[in-house]
């Protein structure tokens, strides 16, 4: 066999066998809520010869095929996965969608539309999870009587965000600062904490928020400063 035939039929075959990546429409990255629900969508960009799709989970150690659909024998799922949807349109667009999604359905997912001559076209992407749970506000007194630090803590994943807010037009918050901690679960607490001087009670907020997640928010009332008695023992305002 002359050698530039013998290149081609090498070239040919590995093209069948390791896939290219593209022509897919796709979402990079796909973020869903823990416990709801994620839609991983891919679609051919141009008519091809579709023979077989195959789906697969990507993990640190190769690839896991999770089902499979053909014209002629339908979907093959693999089993335990009754959590999970496949559906395919004319073997030009295919979706999987992932009931009560948790940690371990986290990573990326591929999309194999194997096709005739050209060989398997691969569409990947990866599906981040998101939670928030209820902000955690408290407020106490300053070393000075007429200052009250305010803290408010979330946690959640990614990292969310926390604002404090003052309800009372005129009066706003001072000397800000915020930490974070991260947890072995992959969520953060974020803790933010300000200064509020007020002679009067007011009422103070605090919202936080992840991604596409709604906001979560509280509020508080802190007891405004009425100065010191007679014997020295300070006063403060009813709530």
């Amino acid at each position: 066999m002359r050698a530039d035939v013998l290149f081609n039929c090498l070239l040919l075959n590995t093209i069948l066998h390791t896939g290219q990546l593209a022509p897919i429409k796709t979402s990079k990255t796909v973020w869903a809520p823990v416990g709801g629900q994620a839609s991983l969508s891919f679609q051919l960009t141009e008519d091809k010869d579709v023979l077989q799709i195959t789906w697969q989970k990507v993990p640190s150690n190769g690839e896991l095929n999770l089902a499979t659909y053909t014209k002629k024998y339908g979907y093959r799922v693999r089993a335990g996965l009754e959590k999970i949807d496949f559906h395919c349109e004319n073997l030009q667009s295919c979706s999987m969608v992932i009931r009560k999604v948790m940690e371990e359905d986290e990573g990326c997912y591929q999309c194999l539309f194997n096709t005739y001559p050209r060989g398997a076209l691969i569409g990947r992407t990866c599906l981040r999870l998101y939670e928030l749970h209820e902000p955690i506000l408290d407020v106490r007194r300053s070393k000075s009587p007429a200052e009250s630090v305010v803290s408010c803590s979330a946690t959640g994943r990614p990292a969310p965000t926390v604002t404090l807010t003052v309800l009372q037009q005129n009066l706003s918050f001072s000397h800000y600062n915020s930490s974070s901690v991260t947890h072995s679960n992959g969520t953060v607490t974020v803790t933010t904490t300000a200064l509020l001087s007020a002679s009067s009670s007011t009422q103070v907020g605090c919202s936080v928020s992840v991604l596409s997640a709604a906001p979560r928010e509280k509020l508080i009332t802190v007891p405004g400063f009425k100065g010191t008695s007679d014997d020295g023992e300070e006063l403060f305002q009813s709530y």
